[in-house]
């Protein structure tokens, strides 16, 4: 699996050999491949009048091309504060919650990321093709389809430690902008261009999988919602600055410490590991069906309703298991 930014066409349709000649390489004789674009073709057309574009075909014979549109600018953002705006009234009736969690359509966004990340990997799996992702600069949606197909094909990144390198390679060092995406949270006034939960929008689909495959991550949803809360206000400098070079220009890793040291620490582990867990060296196909798709709670209601009852039933799951 590949993954880059948008091929540099505009226009006036310029090739790229250098880029012809890598693609080429990929495959072997008589090999076919797979460019799944996270934009619709109509915003991938549209892109080659500010000089973006997308392969063409007669230049890259061997490959085809998948529009999968996913949203990542401020659509996602609205329906992000659309649906806290509506997780926060305590007044709504049943009917007005149903038709405003439905207008949010964050869970349509949830499905839909989930869905070309299953295309990915089933190009990857059952076609045994090499696949390539990218949107527009590739930091952003791009990032999600790799790291959620990686998550669905590769048992080591349902690990803790796996699922942490996962993180550092396919948004961190990757240069998913945290700097701008998570500069405000949903309470803000402020509505920034460049503001999106696309991490936000991962750590959902991970959470679907693990409540759906529940004995498959070595992790818990505690893990989840402290990236969630790191990624928006840290002690830590992981998820600091928008990519490696500004991350060497302040001197991140020199003056702050890091979220996985903290974490990885044994009295801190612990926190974070399902005890539920039994290593899955299978692909983990997540069912992509509306009923399927549930509403993140222990995210979206944790701030007005108490968790007591749900940490009480998992300290003792933790005990019954700790015991056999």
């Amino acid at each position: 699996m590949l993954r880059s930014s948008q091929p540099l066409t505009g226009p006036n349709r310029k090739r790229c050999r250098e880029d012809e000649t890598l693609l080429g390489m990929v495959l072997d004789e008589g090999e076919r491949g797979f460019i799944i674009d996270t934009r619709s073709a109509q915003a991938a057309k549209q892109a080659r009048m500010t000089g973006g574009g997308t392969e063409p075909k007669s230049s890259y014979p061997h490959w085809r091309r998948l529009h999968r549109a996913l949203e990542r600018g401020r659509p996602l953002q609205e329906s992000f504060i659309k649906l806290v705006e509506a997780c926060n009234d305590a007044s709504i009736t049943m009917d007005r919650w149903l038709s405003r969690l439905e207008s949010c359509r964050w869970l349509s966004h949830v499905k839909a990321a989930l869905s070309t990340a299953c295309l990915a990997a089933q190009c990857l799996d059952r076609e045994e093709a090499s696949v390539l992702v990218h949107g527009a600069e590739g930091t952003d949606t791009t990032l999600l389809v790799t790291a959620l197909a990686q998550v669905i094909l590769d048992p080591s990144c349902r690990t803790l430690v796996g699922f942490q390198g996962l993180l550092e390679r396919e948004w961190i060092e990757a240069g998913h902008p945290f700097h701008v995406r998570c500069a405000r949270s949903a309470y803000s006034h402020a509505r920034l261009k460049q503001e999106a939960p696309l991490f936000l929008l991962f750590l959902d689909c991970v959470w679907q999988l693990s409540r759906q495959f529940p004995f498959s991550l070595e992790f818990g949803e505690r893990l989840l919602l402290t990236l969630f809360d790191n990624a928006y206000a840290s002690a830590y400098g992981t998820f600091l600055c928008s990519n490696e070079k500004e991350r060497c220009l302040c001197k991140v890793k020199e003056s702050t410490h890091s979220l996985w040291a903290w974490l990885n620490q044994p009295e801190e582990k612990e926190k974070y590991l399902n005890p539920l867990y039994t290593h899955n060296a299978l692909v983990i196909w997540p069912s992509v069906e509306p009923q399927s798709i549930q509403l993140w709670h222990g995210l979206f209601f944790r701030w007005i309703r108490s968790s007591q009852y749900l940490d009480e039933a998992w300290a003792e799951i933790q005990q019954v298991v700790g015991g056999n």
